[in-house]
């Protein structure tokens, strides 16, 4: 009985704090009041029944339901799927489809009806390093992943010739279009390899422009018109590349070289595996709520080839099936979609797959789409997506201002500091965004590196990654930060609850854009929905597109 009326205490307690948020979201929230309100969300101390049938989804409530050792465990069957399927679990092998038959048997034992989204993508595996080397004028073996390494979905293949140069822009500065157009190939000498400068256009361009005239392979080098554009990067010729022929990604300074060698050979060799594969999304909504109005929440299940992807994404993944379970007798008023999107990491195809595929009419039924990406990572930071562009200077739809700022709130409320992430079109909300829709989420950090002033606002380590296991076999079931994982779990039970019961906020913002007559705010909110006119997209995914 104690336990009981102390929940009911706390429940009160915490609910006005709701309502004095909800009414005025710009009101710091006292210190005692968020301490008071980050314990309550993060004891493990529910009582058997408060969790299992939420039929109310409060915003309050869910947050508490949703504990990390709850998702700790889903993440554990995740490594488990791994561990039995050679370390990965890669769209397009068996560990894939073992997290997609996970994912379903779960949703179905919780009483979702489960669709199989299915589509193609060009499956592209490492099956090992690649070799280059210099036959003439003098004999000279490169380094892997030192001098050269693969564009992703580079073709197989071994060949050896003649190296011919095109249209290059050396030096501090320039503005290079190497292969931008096919009128830089002409008298292009077919059967040599291409010698091509990143700059300007999509490498996928280059390297289809390459193989249209005759070339048999093709590297292309950093541009070299600043410091920080000479090293190798993580790059990718797309899954929709066509070229038909192997392509390297070299370092500035070995291209310049390349280019001043007279009667230069080369001998290049990617051990690659490259070919169409069916693997599935698995989508499953709430039985109530509105399907005019969809509050969609998503999470690619998909690891990379190097390992589990625990971290990367298996805590999306897990706290979106964690949050189904919470719902799964919910009556909300807004239906409630999740999605588990497949071969991210090949190019954001699942999500851009999915999202194409609608009609307009269904497209118009979502009205925000939330994504979660990497939320538990080792040194973490509390990223929420710029929705409002303040940070960024890049804007989502309308909507996804409110959506950022709901996000806010729930840091707010528990005195949890967060900071704005910058949308790079590198995970799942890519191609909702491109579709006007309006987006947010969280994402903990990944390859990027903690600064001395993120080391003295969150804790960790400053000049280290915030996931130094980021692509890596080590990207398993310890490397995860559950605090993290808590805080950002919580976030995502927080919110989804919100708008499962109201998107006024987004409503609101999305009604005040159209209703916009001022001709400089129309070209302003133009913009913003379509990146295309208002920013350089470089990256399609994780990797660098051109």
């Amino acid at each position: 009985m104690r336990s009981i009326i102390k929940t009911s205490v706390l429940l009160a307690g915490a609910s006005l704090a709701l309502s004095i948020s909800t009414h005025s979201m710009a009101k710091e929230i006292p210190p005692h009041v968020s301490a008071f309100i980050d314990r309550f969300w993060s004891e493990n101390n529910t009582h058997p029944w408060e969790c299992r049938f939420a039929i109310g989804a409060s915003p309050f409530q869910m947050p508490r339901c949703m504990q990390a050792d709850n998702v700790m465990e889903r993440l554990e069957a995740l490594q488990d799927i791994a561990d039995e399927n050679g370390g990965t679990r890669a769209a397009g092998l068996d560990g894939y489809d073992a997290s997609v038959a996970y994912v379903a048997s779960e949703l179905e034992h919780m009483g979702y009806r489960v669709t199989y989204d299915t589509f193609d993508f060009n499956a592209f595996y490492e099956n090992g390093d690649g070799t280059l080397s210099a036959l003439t004028p003098n004999p000279v073996s490169y380094e892997w992943d030192v001098d050269f390494t693969y564009l992703s979905q580079t073709e197989a293949g071994d060949v050896t010739a003649t190296v011919e140069a095109v249209d290059l822009d050396l030096g501090e500065g320039n503005g290079s279009t190497s292969g931008c157009e096919a009128e830089d190939f002409a008298g292009f000498t077919a059967g040599n390899i291409a010698l091509l400068q990143r700059g300007a256009c999509a490498f996928q361009t280059k390297a289809e422009n390459a193989a249209a005239a005759g070339a048999v392979g093709a590297i292309i080098f950093n541009q070299g018109n600043s410091e920080d554009r000479k090293g190798l990067i993580g790059a990718t010729l797309g899954a929709g590349y066509s070229g038909g022929i192997p392509v390297f990604f070299a370092t500035y300074d070995n291209g310049v070289a390349w280019s001043e060698t007279d009667g230069l050979t080369l001998s290049m060799m990617a051990d690659v595996l490259r070919e169409v594969r069916s693997v599935d999304n698995v989508i499953a909504e709430t039985r109530w709520g509105n399907p005019d109005n969809v509050v969609m929440i998503g999470a690619h299940l998909d690891s990379v080839f190097e390992g589990a992807g625990i971290n990367d994404n298996g805590t999306g993944s897990a706290a979106i099936l964690e949050m189904a379970d919470l719902l799964k007798h919910a009556r909300v008023k807004n239906k409630v979609r999740f999605a588990w999107w497949g071969a991210e990491e090949a190019g954001l195809v699942g999500s851009t797959e999915y999202v194409q595929r609608l009609s307009e009419e269904e497209l118009a039924k979502i009205k925000v789409y939330l994504n979660f990406d990497m939320i538990g990572s080792p040194n973490f930071f509390n990223g929420i997506y710029d929705g409002d562009g303040s940070d960024f200077d890049l804007a989502g739809p309308a909507g996804s201002a409110a959506t950022e700022a709901m996000f806010e709130q729930y840091f707010n409320l528990r005195g949890q500091p967060f900071e704005g992430s910058e949308i790079s079109f590198r995970s799942d909300y890519a191609e909702f965004f491109q579709q006007g829709v309006a987006f947010g989420g969280l994402f903990t950090g990944a390859e990027g590196v903690k600064s001395a002033e993120q080391a003295a606002i969150y804790g960790g380590d400053a000049d280290v990654a915030f996931d130094e296991c980021y692509h890596s076999e080590c990207d398993d079931i310890f490397n995860v930060n559950e605090r993290a994982l808590e805080v950002n779990a919580d976030a995502i039970a927080y919110v989804t609850s919100v708008f499962a019961h109201t998107t006024r906020k987004i409503d609101d913002e999305i009604a005040a854009a159209e209703a916009e007559t001022d001709p400089a705010a129309m070209m302003l909110r133009s913009a913003a929905t379509s990146s295309a006119s208002q920013y350089d997209i470089t990256h399609w995914g994780k990797y660098w597109i051109k």
